[in-house]
């Protein structure tokens, strides 16, 4: 199967409301007080013309620099960057000054979409941009003008805003202090980065180092609330914090930035993309800012809790998001419960974007497992999970169950998330449930297969260990008694297999392989053989789980090369295909106590 490239991200979470605010009064003053005590915008504010900018006007804006109120900025226009954003998009560069750049040096993501104003009252546009290298109060405005049609036209390709020429960048090294060759680096979109909850920050990082390749790798920490303590829609105001979700819940996954607008029950902000998707389903969030995080290096950052969700992002586009209060989006529901001894916990998380839903749950099992276990799990966990959904408008279900034993159990999250994403890029298929249900003990033992034995000279004859040397031996038409000797820490056991009968006309070598589930590859295949995913489909899917090795179970196959498909047979195979023989004998055992590793193959002589 071809997946879809991995994109892009960021990410928080859940609840609903609906808002409406007046019309400003004509003749609105923005800022009517000192900067630092402005109010928050008037709805609806008529965009200012691109035409009529010019350099050295004075603007006003609004952003929150704590909690949920705005607070207001002055700012000075250096002059406007033609198709600095994109082909017919372009950039105006202000320089931008209030108090708490004594602090941050300067502009800082989830400032992105912060309203700037003209003299007489109309928006001019959304700081959405800040110098490539380090903190500036330089800023690079998205143009309202852009974002006004509620992003209907704007382009759906990310672009990097172009390098300054050498008139644009003496004019911006002098006013940030910084060197002309700096300056000429030009702009770069204020980051609104990946955020998660659910994980603490050094957990976040070791599952972004060896997860699977669909995890961003870039992202931080959010905080999240809910009930009295949450910001409420009414804060959603021009200037106030704004964000947007691809999940929420347990798990939020979300980014965090400034609203332009808010007309009626329509709200536009960010001045640049979230994740760029384009027409979209994200949820849309009040928020309630910590602080700003100072960075010397890049640009610093709002740290910020997530409220619970008021509404729909219906675009997502080069100039900015667009949403709309009142009804929440579609998702896909992930659910999770884990017991370890006496503890146990139910764990639910949202996904709006079906395409971070692979993403959301790997994310989702591993922070109910921590919780629960109080930390990263060692020992043994028994999973069983479900997923349901449809396949071009037809219900579907999947369900597995296995048994995993790691120095590391967020392994089973991998591969249900795997599953999840895979199953997500088949196209007509739309994943809408992924429960999941473990049992996780501090066991570490482990089965070893050691060794096959035979039993000879019928009922109640001894069992005889074989090996190369000493096959085991049939005849013909007639059945062989053999069981599986296993070791390792989780004890000595032996377990009888069927008998196994031999066709009337296998004659001479064949051969035995036997395998532990713990030893194969823990991936769901698509078929069979494990190989056709061009032909990735839901039924492709369901034959490749039924023919999954569990960890705790053994397979054992008698038969002709041919069938074993031992690839280093080569062409001597082929002489037992010469003399009309062609079989296999395949049986599993029942699922064990402990998980089963090592693989063995043995000669059988056909007499």
């Amino acid at each position: 199967m071809s997946l879809t490239p991995r994109r892009r991200r960021l990410l928080s979470l859940a609840m609903a409301a609906t808002l409406s605010l007046g019309l400003p009064a004509a003749g609105f003053s923005v800022l009517a007080g000192p900067a630092h005590a402005a109010g928050p915008a008037g709805d609806c504010v008529q965009p200012f013309p691109l035409s009529g900018i010019a350099a050295g006007d004075e603007v006003e804006g609004l952003t929150v620099v704590s909690g949920t109120t705005p607070t207001g900025f002055t700012g000075e226009i250096l002059g406007v960057l033609e198709d600095g954003i994109a082909p017919d998009i372009d950039m105006i560069m202000i320089d931008l000054d209030m108090p708490e750049f004594a602090r941050t040096g300067g502009v800082w993501s989830g400032m992105s979409g912060s309203p700037v104003y003209a003299a007489d009252g109309r928006l001019i546009g959304a700081v959405a941009y800040g110098l490539s290298n380090g903190p500036s109060p330089i800023a690079g405005v998205t143009p309202f003008e852009d974002m006004n049609d509620h992003l209907a036209s704007s382009t759906d390709l990310r672009t990097s805003p172009k390098r300054l020429g050498k008139a644009d960048a003496r004019t911006v090294a002098a006013r940030a202090g910084i060197s002309v060759a700096r300056a000429e680096q030009g702009f770069k979109e204020l980051p609104t980065p990946m955020g998660v909850s659910g994980l603490s920050a050094r957990r976040l990082a070791q599952l972004q180092a060896k997860g699977p390749d669909f995890i961003t790798k870039s992202t931080y920490v959010l905080g999240k609330t809910s009930g009295d303590k949450a910001a409420g829609p009414e804060t959603i105001v021009a200037g106030g914090n704004l964000a947007s979700s691809v999940a929420y819940g347990d798990v939020a996954m979300a980014g965090v930035g400034t609203a332009t607008s808010v007309c009626g029950d329509t709200v536009v902000g960010f001045g640049h993309p979230l994740a760029l998707l384009g027409a979209t389903t994200e949820a849309l969030h009040p928020a309630d800012a910590v602080y700003i995080q100072p960075d010397s290096l890049g640009a610093p950052f709002k740290v910020a809790n997530l409220a619970p969700p008021v509404g729909t992002i219906t675009d997502d586009r080069t100039t900015g998001i667009t949403g709309t209060f009142g009804a929440l989006p579609d998702t896909t529901d992930i659910s999770s419960q884990v017991t370890y001894g006496a503890r146990s916990r139910t764990g639910t998380t949202a996904v709006s974007v079906p395409a971070y839903a692979g993403e959301a749950t790997f994310y989702q099992l591993v922070a109910n497992q921590d919780r629960v276990v109080d930390g990263p799990s060692s020992g043994t966990q028994l999973l069983t999970w479900a997923i349901t959904g449809t396949d071009n408008g037809k219900p579907f279900s999947l369900t597995y169950t296995d048994r995993w034993t790691s120095t590391d159990l967020s392994e089973p999250s991998y591969s249900v998330a795997i599953l999840v994403d895979e199953l997500n890029a088949i196209d007509g298929v739309s994943v809408k449930t992924v429960t999941a249900k473990a049992g996780v003990t501090d066991s570490l033992a482990r089965h070893t297969l050691v060794g096959i034995e035979q039993r000879r000279g019928g009922a109640g004859g001894p069992w005889v260990r074989v090996s190369e040397r000493s096959p085991i031996v049939g005849r013909a038409g007639k059945p062989v008694q053999l069981r599986v000797v296993l070791g390792g820490t989780a004890g000595k056991k032996t377990v009888t297999l069927s008998r196994v009968i031999l066709p009337s006309k296998a004659k001479g070598q064949i051969f035995l392989v036997a395998q532990g589930g713990d030893q194969g590859d823990d991936e769901f295949f698509f078929d069979e053989e494990g190989e056709g995913t061009d032909e990735a489909s839901v039924a492709a899917v369901r034959s490749g789980l039924s023919h999954q090795l569990r960890h705790d179970r053994i397979r054992v196959q008698v038969g002709t090369p041919d069938k074993l498909d031992l690839g280093w047979w080569g062409d001597d195979g082929d002489y037992r295909r010469s003399r009309g023989v062609s079989f296999v004998r395949t049986q599993t055992t029942r699922p064990l106590d402990s998980v089963v590793g090592g693989t063995t193959l043995l000669p059988v002589v056909v007499r």
